[in-house]
């Protein structure tokens, strides 16, 4: 691919709900281009963006994919994200190295709860938005609705630079409102015709409301409108785009992607309209040997520096790192610092990508997208910069898991190659996490939904060859005592030569007022117990804490007196104390009212006010206590402590119950004491469980 001035680049990332048709649209993109020589289907698998088998397979978009395309003496850089809830990682990493966002809506289904959220994200990142009204030429297509719905939604800035002409199986065209002329679909080409009388009333409607826009965006221009003045040709478009990138104005195309009508007339509109990289404001960091702000233009003569938004695993050249250039140009064959590692990086070949595949290039100047391979430190949300120019950009804020669940083999054996491939995973994926619970001896994954476990799962079997097993993870229940109690241990044992004698008395107290799990005292007085030994009565205690009475659960929150007990000059060992001290702390246990303790969550949900009585209902269900509500940006922030035991299918209950408009967070808060009836069931789960083993 031939190399492009900073200024015709166009880095623009494609948002929407899912099945909306972002991929059939870059797709169509791409062909218009001359990339690619037919147009590949999302059904058929055969799309440049859509190539993972997974996303094959379920005919969703998983990845951030990326295809550039040239167009008129522009690059554009197109990053298809995907539209499904559990991947919006892909999203914001797509969506931080982009410098505008086409907003992709359905013109049968209309707005859907994912572009809300995508609007809200490209929001957060300042990006200069366009809404691309697709599948026009479906059954029931309503360009008018859909446009009315967008205004009420996101503002009366939303603004149409095109009307359709005709729906559904009769459209045939559109009308550019902004140059006020009709074009007709013609094959791969249009052709300029009359407007339909039907339309003019319209037309002229949605004129004045972008000449008014126009208005707005300027002071200037403002003065003139107002004075009656007629805006000239040059003064609407240079005040369009001044709207665009500012934001006050977001233009409203339409057309159909699998049908390629209304494509090549977006791509116009994208390089005329949307920002190149030096339209956007100069990217800031930090110097990290110093501490002090800085910030880079994006200018080749400036010191290189870039950010890696994806890391992704190749069959052929190994492990990928995509980044985005922000100045400066990088060269094959150089050496680069990673601020956030304080390590130097070796670029071998770099590469321009078009979907999976690669295509070798000798440099990448500022404001583009590239790839390099088998960096040895690197990973997502790391700058890459200038040793000499030190700088650290700020990394891509991704969201939590909220999913979790227990993975285990279906074969024995596989354990080692599941470590390293779900490790291999999540170098790939950010909102991906893997833990070795120790108290329960599971390993557990965490995600952001059950379809990206599930893929999750899929890969394992197809990169790793090892097929798993999820289920639902243990919960770390401990055990505690509610009264004190004073207890004998005593170990006598007579066997022939030397034995072994081992004589306690313990208090055991329930520790309320203490940060401690466990506290020992010695109470001894008069050599009952030698010094020497008290050691190893403080050990045997601390041993048998790791499995309680009841259910073999860790014992917490208990403080052990040693007061009084008895020795043998010949038979007494450090062992024969252990043992002693041991078997008083289970006897104590079970006559100091044992009770199970479960661990409480701080819960935050945030859900639109139309949702607020049924989450905080389901939240009673869960056994939940409501601390209290704030509103917050038009939502309600509902705060309660529920259980985990009730948490670890809350991210799908949430998700059903609010249409995927609700959030939360959820951080271990403190343990309490598990009600009798469920205790009851979890000993005697606990019990069959050990018969088993």
């Amino acid at each position: 691919m031939k190399k492009f001035a900073t200024e015709r680049l166009r880095n623009i990332g494609l948002i929407a709900h899912s099945g909306a048709g972002k991929t059939s649209l870059a797709e169509a993109m791409l062909y218009n281009s001359g990339v690619i020589d037919r147009l590949g289907r999302v059904e058929d698998g055969t799309t440049t963006t859509d190539y993972d088998p997974e996303e094959i397979k379920r005919q969703i978009s998983i990845n951030a994919a990326l295809a550039p395309c040239p167009w008129k003496e522009h690059k554009i850089n197109i990053i298809d994200t995907p539209g499904y809830f559990d991947f919006v990682g892909e999203v914001k990493g797509g969506l931080r190295v982009s410098d505008g966002a086409i907003v992709v809506v359905c013109a049968v289904s209309g707005i859907e709860v994912g572009t809300e959220q995508v609007w809200d994200y490209a929001n957060e990142y300042e990006l200069p938005k366009m809404f691309f009204i697709n599948k026009m030429d479906r059954e029931n297509a309503n360009f008018f609705k859909v446009l009315d719905d967008l205004r009420d939604k996101f503002g009366q800035n939303v603004v149409p630079f095109q009307l359709p002409i005709g729906a559904e199986a009769n459209f045939k065209g559109f009308v550019d409102v902004v140059d006020m002329k009709a074009y007709y679909f013609d094959g791969k080409n249009l052709t300029e015709g009359e407007i339909p009388g039907d339309l003019k009333d319209k037309i002229d409607s949605y004129r004045d409301m972008i000449i008014e826009a126009v208005a707005e965006s300027d002071d200037e221009l403002l003065m003139k409108y107002l004075e009656g003045e007629k805006l000239t040709e040059d003064e609407i478009h240079s005040g369009l785009r001044n709207g665009v990138l500012n934001g006050k104005i977001v233009p409203v195309l339409c057309g159909s992607a699998t049908a390629n009508k209304g494509i090549q007339p977006l791509m116009d509109t994208i390089i005329n309209y949307l920002p190149s990289p030096k339209d956007a404001p100069a990217v800031k960091g930090v110097n990290p040997k110093t501490g002090e702000k800085t910030e880079r233009k994006a200018d080749d003569i400036e010191p290189f520096c870039a950010l890696v938004f994806k890391t992704m695993a190749d069959p052929y050249v190994g492990r990928l790192t995509l980044f985005r250039v922000y100045s400066g140009v990088l060269k094959s064959d150089s050496t680069v610092y990673n601020s956030n590692k304080g390590e130097t990086e070796k670029i071998g070949q770099i590469y321009v990508m078009h979907g999976k595949k690669q295509e070798a290039v000798p440099e990448v100047q500022a404001g583009d997208l590239a790839a390099v391979a088998k960096l040895q430190y690197t990973t997502t949300s790391d700058t890459l910069c200038d040793k000499d120019n030190p700088i650290q950009l700020k990394e891509i804020q991704f969201p939590k898991p909220v999913i979790a669940a227990a993975i285990q083999p279906k074969a024995k054996g596989d354990e080692e190659k599941i470590g390293s491939g779900l490790s291999r995973l999540a170098e790939e994926d950010p909102t991906f996490e893997v833990t070795k619970d120790t108290e329960t001896n599971q390993i557990i994954i965490k995600g952001m939904g059950d379809v990206h476990l599930e893929v999750i799962c899929s890969r394992l079997s197809s990169k790793f060859g090892t097929e798993v097993l999820l289920d639902t993870p243990k919960v770390p229940y401990r055990e505690t005592i509610r009264s004190s109690v004073k207890v004998e241990g005593k170990h006598k044992k007579q066997s022939g030569g030397r034995g072994q004698y081992g004589h306690v008395w313990l208090e055991l107290q329930p520790l309320t007022d203490s940060d401690e799990e466990f506290v020992f005292e010695d109470k001894i007085f008069g050599g009952a117990v030698p010094k020497q030994y008290i050691p190893a009565v403080e050990k045997g205690l601390r041993e048998s804490l790791k499995e309680g009475v009841l259910a073999g659960y860790p014992v917490v929150n208990v403080k052990a007196i040693l007061y009084d007990g008895s020795y043998h000059t010949v038979d007494s060992s450090e062992m024969a104390f252990k043992i002693a001290a041991s078997m008083a702390f289970k006897k104590g246990a079970l006559q100091a009212s044992p009770v199970l303790l479960e661990p409480i969550m701080n819960v935050e949900v945030v859900v639109p006010e139309a949702y607020m009585g049924d989450i905080i209902g389901d939240l009673n269900k869960k056994r939940g206590r409501i601390l209290g509500m704030d509103p917050k940006n038009g939502f309600q922030v509902i705060k309660a402590q529920v259980p985990q035991a009730e948490m670890f299918k809350y991210a799908t209950d949430l998700r059903s119950m609010t249409q995927g408009r609700g959030t939360f967070t959820a951080t271990f808060s403190h343990y309490e004491e598990v009600p009798a009836h469920i205790s009851e069931k979890i000993i005697e789960e606990a019990k069959k469980q050990k018969q088993e083993e």
